[in-house]
């Protein structure tokens, strides 16, 4: 989770018509976002669609005349973090607008806290102006019904402005016991490849050196309208320019079907970063079953294995839910063992938590304490970190190209599999360097420039 102010400037590439906006004009807005990047894309577009209207962007959250929040709900702790977050926003006496995950799955929740906020839902991204103006004159807006109009090649924002966040879909077709993103975002709606194209020819053309594909579940695309991710990938890969494509989170269970085709579209596109995100949650096939994932743990492990077999250096990223309603310490083992199977780099682990209206929150009397689902998560995050730093060690000297992707106070960039490489040196964001990994931890690759 992370939240960065919203200050570049406007996509330049795609033009506004801009009338005169005097009132609007002298208001700003001050925008913060929390979540996925799905949720960072959603706030990029809102403050496009604002700045596009005539508002001015807040630089920080004192001088901004209305507050915007986009939140997420998919943890219990991240809702007490925007729980918190909106109180303090509410306390400043400013109009409010909560937009994102939260509002929509929770409703109740959010108008306890502050009534007279305005609602916006993650498909309302259409309505930002409407829902802003009428903030602003005082009359409460509530736009949590979905939209008919995709969020692609809208005018946006970028948080960084080399990096391209590109929503191929929204929704998913998983029915998972314990999440309420479900909840919020519905059913399945893969945007047509031919505006995702488009998208990205506009964000590599205005200068963007990655681009992040995104949605609810990467693996699913396509399956409503008789697409796939491997056909959309092909066309991404076609698109001219200097730019690499991280591809966001994918279920396993809809891997099998296109398992031979994926992995030969990554083998052979060098526009593709060598790294996937497939989450596994549990090693535990009877844990598993509970969850509804619709996946076996050996089905992640075959997942895995096709793709290393073909690339040993491909990056694998997993989450896991420890503490799952009626985890025993073998279904905690199997979880062990299957990481030290297949050796993820980077292991992402949530204790579980009960969400407002999922199914496994209506469960009674299966719980695991927090004491021991709190002991299992310090268990799993050793095994997770002892991984980490051996996949990490086997990049000690390589020497190759990474593209800066941060310069503040770290200055990091990304090598072909979408490793971590952080500098001591200073660089500028975007720019291409040759580097030799010098030493390694558990987190990221250190390296020097090479003249």
């Amino acid at each position: 989770m992370f939240v960065r102010s919203l200050k570049p400037r406007l996509i330049p590439s795609i033009k506004i018509i801009k009338k005169p906006q005097t009132e609007r004009q002298s208001k700003k807005v001050w925008i913060e976002a929390y979540g996925c990047s799905a949720s960072m894309a959603d706030s990029e577009m809102i403050t496009g669609l604002l700045k596009g209207a005539g508002y001015e962007i807040a630089s920080s959250r004192k001088e901004g005349s209305l507050n915007l929040i986009v939140t997420c709900s998919v943890k219990d702790t991240t809702e007490h973090k925007m729980v918190h977050r909106i109180k303090q926003l509410s306390k400043t006496g400013k109009p409010l607008v909560v937009a994102g995950c939260l509002p929509k799955a929770d409703r109740g929740k959010v108008e306890l806290l502050n009534p007279q906020a305005s609602l916006m839902g993650p498909h309302s991204i259409d309505r930002s102006v409407d829902v802003v103006d009428s903030t602003f004159a005082g009359a409460r807006l509530v736009a949590l019904d979905d939209s008919t109009a995709g969020k692609i090649n809208i005018p946006k924002v970028r948080l960084n402005p080399v990096v391209g966040i590109v929503e191929i879909a929204s929704g998913c077709m998983s029915e998972c016991t314990f999440c309420q993103t479900k909840l919020a975002k519905g059913w399945l709606r893969s945007y047509r490849i031919g505006d995702i194209a488009r998208q990205i020819k506009t964000d590599v053309e205005a200068g963007c050196k990655e681009i992040w594909l995104t949605s609810t579940d990467n693996g699913c695309y396509g399956r409503d309208h008789g697409s796939s991710l491997t056909e959309l990938l092909r066309e991404c890969c076609s698109i001219d320019g200097d730019f690499k494509i991280r591809v966001g989170m994918m279920n396993p269970q809809y891997v099998p079907e296109m398992l031979d085709e994926l992995v030969d579209v990554f083998y052979k596109n060098d526009k593709l970063f060598r790294f996937l995100h497939v989450p596994v949650q549990s090693g535990s096939n009877r844990i598993l079953g509970r969850m509804k994932r619709g996946h076996t743990a050996e089905l992640f492990s075959d997942v895995v294995r096709a793709f290393r077999d073909r690339m040993p250096d491909f990056t694998i990223s997993t989450d896991v839910i420890v503490g799952f309603p009626t985890e025993t310490e073998n279904d905690l083992q199997k979880t062990i063992d299957l990481l030290r199977g297949t050796e993820p780099d980077i292991v992402n682990i949530s204790r579980y938590s009960a969400r407002p209206g999922t199914e496994a929150a209506k469960w009674k009397g299966v719980r695991v304490s927090t004491k021991v689902a709190k002991e299992r998560s310090e268990r799993l995050h050793t095994v997770a970190r002892e991984i980490s730093r051996k996949r990490n060690a086997l990049w000690a000297g390589w020497q190759g190209q990474i593209t800066i992707d941060e310069a503040g106070k770290a200055v990091q960039g990304r090598n072909y599999a979408y490793k971590p490489v952080v500098l001591s040196e200073p660089a500028t964001l975007g720019s291409k360097l040759q580097v030799q990994v010098v030493d390694y931890t558990s987190l990221s690759l250190k390296a020097r420039v090479l003249a």
